[in-house]
């Protein structure tokens, strides 16, 4: 049922986006590679993704602007969400799927509160041509190739509208230890409500636009501020209640499990010239059937010549 409400939002936000066509410059940008080869060095369950930002607004100083729509995000997703064997998946294992997002993302502040509200469009099914891709680099590598059987089970061709919204608030603790409660609710795509934490040691992201991976929670740099060099290093977590999710329909006999928890790690490193990034994720399991979690490492590399 929050389908058409996503849908109806994200048309809101395409509105208010031409309401305020106020003079706005390119801030910035980051992105995120995640895949489960950089973690625990399979290739199941959530698989592989991409995140990339772009973002439009004021001049940065440091801080969000105090109204919706001030500060824009085009954002850029690819998903892919695999069985635990690609060449043949076992009964009661989530089906292959491959997902391409695009939407637009205003960030902004209000009563002390930082928050993040945007709607997607995401495109699923072997129309998006991640299936070919991932069979493609399997032969490359000498894996093998998608099964036929895997391939046809896949999540099929659609386009779905979602809804994002997530709050949080920067606490200062120490001048090199920093804070941030969150709250984050999702609808459309997947339905869900989740609330956890980030953690930080070091300045060299401090007062950074951040934007949240959502497959591995993970938040990378979109908008620099300052210039600090060395390292920060990251910790979070957080717990979610999945009330529906096309990627494990129930019309297969998938089972949501009751919670979804996931813990991270993370070190930025700044340089005169360059920065990266690097994080562990645990996820724990998603569906009833998935017999245990698993490890996915997110990576940026950002050389300025």
């Amino acid at each position: 049922m929050f389908r058409p409400i996503a849908l109806a939002l994200c048309v809101s936000l395409l509105g208010l986006t031409a309401a305020q066509a106020d003079e706005r410059s390119y801030l910035g940008g980051g992105r995120l590679i995640s895949n489960d080869f950089l973690g625990d060095g399979k290739d199941r369950w959530r698989s592989g993704a991409i995140s990339a930002s772009h973002v439009w607004g004021p001049k940065w100083q440091g801080a969000l602007p105090d109204r919706l729509g001030a500060l824009w995000e085009l954002r850029f997703g690819l998903d892919v969400l695999a069985p635990e064997n690609l060449n043949e998946a076992a009964p009661g294992d989530r089906p292959y799927a491959g997902a391409l997002s695009l939407g637009l993302h205003s960030h902004y502040q209000s009563g002390g509160l930082e928050f993040s509200l945007g709607g997607d469009l995401v495109a699923t099914g072997p129309n998006t041509g991640l299936s070919n891709l991932h069979g493609e680099f399997h032969e490359v590598l000498g894996e093998g190739a998608l099964s036929d059987a895997t391939r046809a089970d896949q999540i099929g061709n659609g386009l779905h509208p979602r809804l994002v919204i997530e709050t949080g608030r920067d606490l200062a603790l120490t001048d090199r230890l920093e804070l941030r409660p969150f709250v984050e609710a999702r609808a459309g795509v997947e339905d869900l409500v989740r609330t956890g934490f980030d953690l930080t040691f070091g300045n060299v992201t401090r007062n950074d636009l951040l934007i949240r991976d959502p497959g591995s929670g993970q938040r990378y740099r979109a908008v620099q501020n300052g210039d600090a060099t060395g390292f920060s290093f990251v910790l979070g977590g957080d717990i979610a209640h999945v009330s529906d999710s096309i990627y494990l329909p129930e019309d297969r006999g998938l089972e949501l499990n009751g919670h979804r928890d996931r813990l991270r790690a993370g070190l930025h490193w700044q340089g005169e010239g360059a920065s990266a990034f690097y994080g562990l994720s645990w996820l724990g399991a998603e569906f009833e059937g998935q017999d245990e979690g698993q490890f996915i490492g997110s990576l940026r590399v950002n050389l300025r010549f």
